[in-house]
């Protein structure tokens, strides 16, 4: 039974990142390169991925896990010694195989299918992704005919004068014929100027040989990007945010300034939210619509339901339930949950706590491990003590309770729902429903002491 199977080639060093970090690891919009290969492939419903590990492999496979198998390029000996190393899971198998770098993110679905598709329709043994470079120094050339049949592919180290003039590149994509590949693999050479085993070789011996060698010529240069660098990894990074923010306003969301606006690949937001410049949006984060997300926000792992709004706050691993407000500079640590119609003002910091439906903590206050009720008024300057040196503790308050300015609630405590706490107390015992707790020393004036204080 013919197979669909997929190469990827991730075994260099990528020495030019100059990066303690292995190349294809290195993020574009929040996700690795490699692991955007692989979220590409994976909609072609292959029957068999094999990732090509080196440097790093075990860093790659924990950020890849289950969804590829891998074998491991032990030494660097040049892509056609990469691919040979996956033969013993796919040498005997008939049908095609797809092989890409793990270091091209921008490559989409649609681009692998149309090159699979056009491999079939001209029953070639391989057929090679080309584009046309503005500047195609440091790719390998297509080399044609007179009638534009492929006779080979030249490295940029290997080139002569004339072929380095060549504009049409080989994007190291490539469809064989699966049999023919290792066949031809076995008998490559690493006579060249580097040493090494090039796959693009086999695309010569099955010259050779009679094979129908195609190219199928993509239209989008930018997609064929490969990063060897921090400056293509800029670029890369530039033209995946493009396209995510261009396909989030085709799909009914508003950018401001699209430009300034940083949004990761994974991130999923609804119809008519609008979303201001110098905002970032990373990782897992779901946004429901009808939301507003002001200037200079970040929101890392989150989720926003329906209708929140946000002004210039920072919120990480926390989930803002319907029509829930914060900002702006406020901050939202891991688990967090706000309720819905909550209001949390200027100023707040909340850590792992909950904060009911309904309830406001207005400015300038610290609710960490706590659990807050429904429609509950929480003043300015309140601390919410959870640390004492050793452990956290938890503090719970119940509903329509009112917790004054200035306030220390020191935990563990149970404050009832409808008592009230008077501000500028610090609250050490629990309360009942309807108390209500003050804790701080009575005033006393002193009758013209004033005038004998220095200034």
């Amino acid at each position: 039974m013919a197979t669909r199977n997929t190469i990827i080639l991730a075994a260099g060093k990528g020495t030019r990142m100059k990066s303690k970090l292995y190349k294809v690891l290195h993020q574009v919009c929040g996700k690795a390169m490699v692991d955007h290969v692989l979220t590409q492939i994976e909609k072609n419903k292959m029957d068999n991925v094999v990732t090509v590990v080196g440097y790093g492999a075990q860093n790659v496979e924990d950020a890849l896990g289950d969804r590829t198998k891998y074998v491991l390029q032990k030494q660097q000996l040049g892509t056609g010694h990469a691919v040979l190393q996956t033969e013993e899971l796919l040498g005997n198998l008939d049908g095609e195989t797809l092989i890409v770098s793990g270091d091209t993110p921008l490559f989409t679905a649609e681009t692998f299918a149309h090159l699979l598709e056009y491999h079939e329709a001209k029953h070639a043994a391989a057929t090679v992704l080309t584009s046309v470079a503005p500047d195609p120094t440091g790719y390998g050339r297509i080399v044609r005919n007179d009638i534009g049949i492929v006779e080979k592919i030249v490295e940029q180290k290997d080139a002569t004068a004339k072929e380095a003039t060549i504009a049409e590149i080989n994007t190291g994509v490539y469809c064989f014929d699966n049999r023919t590949l290792f066949d031809a693999l076995h008998l490559i050479t690493n006579d060249n100027a580097q040493g090494e085993y090039y796959l693009t070789d086999v695309i010569g011996i099955l010259k050779q040989r009679g094979d129908i060698v195609a190219a199928y010529q993509m239209d989008s240069f930018d997609e064929s990007m490969g990063v060897n660098d921090r400056i293509a990894l800029a670029k890369a990074n530039q033209v995946m945010r493009d396209r995510i923010n261009t396909h989030l306003m085709q799909n009914g969301v508003t950018l401001i300034d699209p430009a300034s606006t940083y949004i990761d690949a994974d991130v999923k937001i609804g119809t008519d939210t609008v979303i201001e410049g110098g905002v970032s949006i990373k990782g897992n984060t779901t946004i429901g619509s009808d939301c507003f997300i002001g200037a200079h926000s970040e929101i890392q792992d989150s989720v926003l339901h329906d209708s929140v709004k946000v002004l210039a706050s920072f919120i990480e691993k926390s989930e803002m339930h319907t029509g829930s407000d914060i900002g702006p500079y406020s901050h939202l640590r891991p688990e967090a949950e706000i309720g819905e119609q909550a209001h949390l003002g200027n100023f707040v910091e909340v850590k792992k706590s909950v904060i009911g439906n309904g309830t406001k903590v207005g400015h300038l206050t610290y609710v960490g491990d706590a659990t807050l009720g429904e429609n509950i008024n929480v003043g300015c300057g309140v601390v919410f003590v959870n640390y004492d040196g050793t452990a956290k503790h938890h503090t719970n308050v119940g509903d329509h309770a009112f917790i004054g300015s200035n306030s220390n609630l020191i935990a563990p405590l149970e404050i009832a729902a409808d008592s009230f706490v008077a501000a500028g107390s610090t609250i050490t015992d629990s309360t009942e429903k309807f108390d209500m707790a003050i804790a701080r020393a009575r005033q006393v004036n002193k009758p013209g002491y004033a005038k004998k204080l220095p200034w």
